[in-house]
């Protein structure tokens, strides 16, 4: 095994129950939608398996999760393995459901997700003591925040303590924000909403009538918080990379044919621990993790949707 381009993702592991809607329903509306469909998902299975996906043959994808003793468990174990992620680390949990998330997508291709935590919510920073020496040799260690939040905490403490490489996607942001430690990672890769929140501003980016705020500010408030970097999702206007040393990269969108958004940032997300592990510099490292946001909304549900290398390259290449 090479240690040394070891990715290490600690995160949820879901099933998506998804439907399709003519539209996202308003509070006590009642809609048609198509046929209910189960796919594998969950942000750390999500992006554990873009990474997987993305990297190179040499390169050991783990994940650090837990699932629950029913059905659906085994079922999403099975299919993180398919995906060639190292599963040594999922615990099966007795007593416990998977977790699941509730997805409707509309006809543009946007959706709207209720998630039921389940055995995420049992992950405990024991878990990842045990699994320390596999943290500790990681290249990159990738988290974000469908897991309890001083499990998250851990993972950073041991990864910065061994000089890991950390990335945190904060998503879902927690009702009451993120706490100030958590904001001290390497790499801080939020999408614009979800950035407001954390600088606690009200979310702006879908008020057709207001001026946007600006991408650059809004990722230089989250480096006053604490940020290293900050790799700002930004959908169809593509992404911004500012860190403190005054570097600002920015990757245009790609023209694609948009089916579904829902696990395009993990995709962006799991690029990035990629790219990272492979040595990428930042302007190419960016368009990497861009392209894979992108080709990935070309397809249907979470995994199934998550691109490969030769996927992404034909967008990056272009």
């Amino acid at each position: 095994m090479n240690t040394a381009k070891r990715i290490v993702v600690i995160g949820s592991v879901n099933m998506d129950l998804v439907c399709r809607v003519p539209r996202i329903p308003v509070p006590g509306e009642t809609l048609l939608g198509e046929n209910l469909i189960t796919i594998p998902g969950g942000k750390g299975a999500n992006q554990a398996v873009a990474a997987a996906k993305l990297a190179v043959p040499e390169t050991d994808v783990y994940l650090i999760a837990r699932v629950g003793d029913d059905d659906f468990g085994q079922r999403l174990l099975n299919g993180i393995s398919r995906h060639h992620v190292r599963t040594e680390q999922v615990t099966i949990t007795e007593g416990a459901a998977s977790g699941c998330a509730m997805i409707l997508v509309d006809r543009e291709g946007e959706n709207s997700i209720v998630v039921a935590p389940g055995a995420n919510s049992k992950l405990t920073p024991e878990d990842l003591d045990r699994a320390q020496t596999l943290i500790a040799g990681a290249a990159v260690v990738l988290v974000q925040l469908e897991i309890p939040l001083e499990t998250v905490r851990r993972a950073i403490e041991i990864a910065r303590g061994a000089g890991a490489f950390t990335i945190l996607d904060p998503a879902p942001v927690p009702p009451r924000g993120l706490p100030r430690d958590l904001f001290g990672v390497d790499l801080l890769t939020p999408n614009q909403g979800e950035a407001e929140l954390l600088l606690g501003r009200t979310r702006t980016h879908r008020v057709k009538l207001k001026k946007l705020p600006d991408p650059k500010s809004i990722a230089g408030g989250l480096l006053e918080r604490g940020a290293r970097a900050v790799a700002l999702k930004l959908g169809h206007k593509g992404a911004l990379f500012v860190d403190r040393n005054g570097q600002i990269e920015r990757a245009k969108p790609h023209k694609v044919s948009v089916r579904d958004t829902t696990a395009a940032g993990d995709a962006f997300s799991g690029a990035l621990a990629v790219g990272r592990s492979e040595g990428m510099d930042w302007p190419q490292l960016l368009r990497f993790a861009n392209a894979a946001g992108a080709a990935c909304c070309e397809g249907f549900g979470a995994q199934p949707a998550l691109p490969t290398r030769e996927q992404v390259g034909k967008l990056f290449n272009r």
